[in-house]
Formats: structure tokens, C-alpha cells, sequence
């Protein structure tokens, strides 16, 4: 997933929207913390967040982001009520 990501300006990547992606990723994150084990998972994970129905603008994780259940840990996202 690393190998997606599209640098847009210092500490921030986009995952492009694709498949079932409503919304592209957005990743603020230091090119050194994206090379640590795992990250893969938890990039995935945003892509995941980023089909769900309603999701608004970006399925966004901030620099803690690693894996979580279902959800990554520091990811963020907006939804229409």
C-alpha cells in the first residue's frame, strides 16, 4: 500500500481513491514513520474507512496511526448524519 500513496506537501501523502473508495486517504506522516512494520496494515485500513457509506472529504490518519480493529489508531473521519 506504501507504494500508492502520492506525496502532496511536507508530512502528507494521499492514497487515491480507488475500488470501492468513496474518498481519497489522507496520511500526515514523516517518510521514516512510514517505513515501520506494519504500516501496510494500517494504510489498508484507511482505504477500508474510506468505502464507508456516508465518509465526507478524506478518510484521514494522523502521525500515531498504526493498526487497529477494523479501524486504524489515529485515523479520523467525517460523516453526513
Amino acid at each position: 500500500m506504501k507504494d500508492k500513496l502520492v506525496p502532496k506537501e511536507d508530512h502528507v501523502y494521499e492514497l487515491p481513491k480507488e475500488g470501492r473508495m468513496r474518498v481519497p486517504g489522507r496520511i500526515y506522516s514523516s517518510q521514516s514513520l512510514l517505513e515501520h512494520p506494519g504500516m501496510d496494515s494500517a494504510i489498508q485500513q484507511v482505504a477500508n474507512v474510506a468505502t464507508l457509506p456516508g465518509i465526507v472529504d478524506f478518510s484521514m490518519a494522523m502521525p500515531d496511526i498504526h493498526w487497529g480493529y477494523g479501524f486504524p489508531i489515529g485515523g479520523v473521519a467525517a460523516f453526513r448524519t
